[in-house]
């Protein structure tokens, strides 16, 4: 039996993930009143029960206060019974933003004001995220990522520590990215913006990559730096880190800092216990 609990920040993708699970084959059932867990899991844990993944999705909106569902859920831990808590965020302003393109209602936004609300049930969610098993940010994931997540989690079975690492390029002249955590400047490298037959194409295309990957100074940056994220990425991970975006910026964010985070990139992928996107922010940007 595999018993899964999803719960997280309201906007934060648990619904998406609970309609992903059920496509995964679990056996899904969403906001299940408090006072009804208990008696859920015992009838789907009796012998001879046909469910071997159950999936229960807990949130705020339930008919009591969401301590006593994290008091339940530890109950049934100490009781022996094996459950793995899956915590769905994202960064507060994507939250508020969600929720205003919807137009819902926040849950615990009494007064309207949906910025109180997702405040409240952050204070509110505190202790369940500290003690889940998984936690996915969603902040800056495609649809089509957070399955592969999950998958890699319910499916492949794989381990995971929780860390969704986003390797991003980006243009100088067009600001740093707010939520960077690590940027790293690669105009040291000669610009392809200026040979004519490169200018309008970017680091996705062969012309350019091999122009700039030609240079040994890209290959020793690319070579040091992904050396020194697979130093880094494990120290975030025992700090209890969730997100980690590295943020690679040229000029224009077109052609040097799209072909390096593609190295990188390729140079992560598959090589961790952790979550792995590319973002390319400017490269559609006006050529410069």
């Amino acid at each position: 039996m595999r018993f899964v609990v999803v719960t997280g920040m309201s906007g934060g993708g648990k619904s998406t993930a609970l309609k992903m699970l059920e496509d995964a084959g679990f056996y899904c059932v969403d906001n299940l009143p408090l006072s009804l867990v208990e008696k859920f899991v015992e009838l789907v844990t009796m012998p001879g029960s046909e469910v071997g993944k159950v999936v229960l999705g807990l949130d705020v909106r339930s008919d009591q206060s969401f301590e006593d569902a994290a008091r339940i859920l530890e109950k049934l831990r100490a009781s022996g019974f094996k459950l793995e808590i899956l915590f769905m965020d994202a960064d507060e302003k994507v939250l508020i933003k969600r929720y205003k393109e919807t137009r819902r209602v926040h849950p615990l936004a009494m007064d309207g004001r949906v910025e109180d609300g997702v405040k409240a049930e952050r204070k509110v969610m505190e202790n369940i995220r500290r003690s889940a098993d998984y936690v996915i940010d969603t902040t800056n994931l495609l649809t089509r990522e957070l399955k592969e997540e999950l998958d890699r989690i319910f499916v492949e079975n794989a381990e995971y520590n929780s860390l969704m690492v986003t390797v991003m390029s980006f243009g100088f002249k067009h600001g740093i990215p707010a939520d960077a955590d690590i940027v790293m400047d690669v105009r040291f490298l000669p610009n392809p913006f200026y040979i004519e037959e490169l200018k309008r194409k970017t680091g996705n295309d062969r012309e350019v990559q091999e122009y700039v990957m030609g240079f040994s100074e890209a290959q020793e940056f690319r070579d040091r730096f992904a050396d020194m994220l697979q130093f880094l990425i494990p120290n975030y991970v025992k700090e209890g880190k969730y997100r980690l975006v590295v943020a690679i910026g040229c000029t224009g964010g077109r052609h040097r800092s799209v072909t390096l985070a593609n190295e990188l990139y390729g140079r992560m992928k598959n090589k961790g216990k952790y979550g792995l996107k590319l973002y390319h922010r400017d490269v559609s940007s006006q050529a410069g």
